[in-house]
């Protein structure tokens, strides 16, 4: 029992800061812009921490199921996290693109942020990677076909149809992921793994530890319960802070975004040095249609249950910036192998999304 504490630390300090959050909530905005800014940030800190150890569990089961099971699990744990605080952050009457900009974000941290860092990294250290060619054009026309019909062609919906479209959008992603799964787990499984030639490698001293199966489960949901807990204080204070600060309205769907993605970050990067390739385009592009294709009808369930509808159309900078990320990556990831100069091509394009966000665009 001591050592599942002593391995459960971050998880344990988020049920302390949640403990702690929840009867200083009025409090905390009671003392000033400032202070409810910081506390903000440090329930953000809180719930990567919760975040952290529900992706390290969801790894653990991936380990058990192998690809492509593996990183379905990985993506849909990390998608649940990401939809548990959105949703609990637009019943705090958020702002309309909140959702918009959260799933933006999230396609730009994911394609550009973690598939570039990792082909740049994995590149400099093992020159040309290769990958399974059919997982990444899988990804890649599921992707630009669920943005544009959840955050392009809403643009030119006339607002007395909305309820109409939300439900269409809603059957489209639901027909969409269906589709998905079944080729992913089904006859097409193949496009979304690799074989990787086998390397020599020193076995570790001892069995390996075994996997309680139920007890990851256990972990991963009551982590996801105290991740919604930390999310409620966490959205008041946080917008209460950056009320006065100036700071652009986007930041906080970036925030949204990074927690959901943290986990994901470390496991591609990890993945990358280790020169596992298909890895990483299986958790980058798997997250991002994830993302676009599960949250977005589950959101828009949520406006039609409120009858309050969100704002999905991308601006024109953010239907560019989509734009230009699919194409080249859609050019970059079509030979098989990745290098350190496709990886920088996606991390430019990361860099210029956080520049055009700090000037609000």
């Amino acid at each position: 029992m001591l050592a599942l504490l002593n391995q459960e630390k971050p998880l344990l300090l988020a049920v302390v800061m949640a403990m702690l959050a929840w009867p200083l909530e009025h409090w905390l905005l009671g003392q000033g812009h400032g202070i409810a800014l910081i506390a903000g940030f440090v329930l953000v800190g809180a719930i990567v921490c919760a975040s952290m150890r529900v992706a390290q569990h969801a790894e653990r089961l991936a380990e058990i199921v192998g690809d492509p099971y593996g990183t379905m699990i990985l993506t849909l744990s990390a998608v649940m996290v990401e939809v548990v605080i959105l949703a609990i952050m637009m019943s705090n009457e958020a702002s309309a693109t909140l959702v918009r900009d959260t799933i933006y974000s999230a396609v730009m941290l994911d394609i550009n942020g973690i598939l570039g860092l990792a082909a740049l990294m994995g590149g400099l250290k093992h020159g040309e990677q290769s990958y399974n060619d059919d997982s990444a054009r899988t990804y890649s026309v599921m992707i630009m076909t669920a943005m544009g019909v959840s955050m392009v062609v809403p643009e030119f919906i006339p607002q007395q149809h909305w309820r109409l479209y939300s439900v269409f959008t809603i059957g489209a992603m639901v027909v969409l992921y269906t589709l998905f799964l079944r080729m992913q787990v089904g006859p097409h499984s193949y496009f979304f793994s690799y074989s990787y030639p086998q390397k020599k490698r020193r076995e570790p001293a001892g069995t390996p530890e075994p996997v309680n199966k139920m007890q990851s489960i256990a972990i991963l949901v009551f982590g996801v319960v105290i991740i919604g807990l930390l999310a409620e204080v966490m959205s008041t204070t946080l917008d209460y802070g950056l009320e006065a600060s100036g700071a652009p309205p986007v930041l906080t769907a970036i925030v949204v975004a990074t927690i959901s993605a943290a986990p994901e970050i470390l496991t591609a990067l990890r993945a990358a040095l280790a020169n596992r390739m298909q890895s990483v385009v299986n958790i980058a592009l798997g997250a991002s249609l994830s993302t676009v294709i599960l949250t977005v009808p589950l959101m828009e369930a949520m406006a039609l249950y409120t009858g309050q509808p969100f704002q999905m159309a991308m601006t024109p900078v953010q239907t560019v910036m989509i734009a230009i990320t699919l194409i080249v990556s859609a050019i970059n990831l079509n030979d098989g192998e990745t290098n350190a100069i496709e990886g920088m091509t996606h991390f430019v394009l990361f860099a210029t999304f956080i520049m055009l966000a700090f000037m609000g665009l």
